[in-house]
């Protein structure tokens, strides 16, 4: 009797269900950000990346996100929710991926990618300062409410995912 006890206990413990997965956080804080082509026109849209072995942050900003402001004055942090034209994806891929990946003209096979999250919510905001010397202006990119939920309904979720990175553009010169 005490085996099928503790056969049926076992069974049970075996098949619970843990219901959806919760991963707190996304670990890019210590990779550095990298994009294909300098953001110098700030009229264009934008695409930066991160990699961190087989996976990527993937963000995409909208034409004029990186305000470069008026030389002289302090900038106001810009926040921008994600929308359409401002995108935050989370791929994961099938082995380490590289900017080759990113930034060729015809991008390679492998790896491909196992799976896709774009990002449900949250904000991105940037803080566009003068450089020392004057001649650019730091963009520190950072993200906040991020939540972004698979195909199965698991949440990787992360309030704050600081220093995306900072990007560098240019002080428009004066005709």
């Amino acid at each position: 009797m005490k085996k099928l006890i503790l056969l049926l206990g076992v069974l049970l413990f075996h098949s619970c269900d843990d219901g959806d997965l919760q991963i707190e956080t996304l670990d890019f804080d210590s990779v550095a950000v990298q994009f294909c082509t300098d953001p110098i026109d700030p009229t264009l849209s934008n695409v930066f990346f991160k990699i961190n072995g087989d996976e990527a942050l993937i963000l995409t900003l909208q034409a004029n996100a990186l305000n470069n402001g008026v030389v002289g004055t302090d900038t106001i942090p810009t926040a921008i929710n994600l929308s359409t034209q401002t995108q935050l994806v989370y791929r994961i891929f099938s082995d380490n991926v590289d900017t080759a990946y990113f930034c060729d003209a015809i991008p390679p096979t492998e790896p491909v990618v196992t799976e896709e999250i774009v990002a449900e919510s949250g904000q991105i905001i940037i803080n566009s300062v003068l450089s020392e010397d004057g001649t650019m202006f730091v963009h520190t990119i950072q993200l906040s409410g991020i939540i972004l939920v698979n195909s199965i309904g698991e949440s990787i979720t992360d309030l704050t995912i600081n220093d995306f990175g900072e990007v560098m553009t240019p002080v428009p010169t004066s005709n």
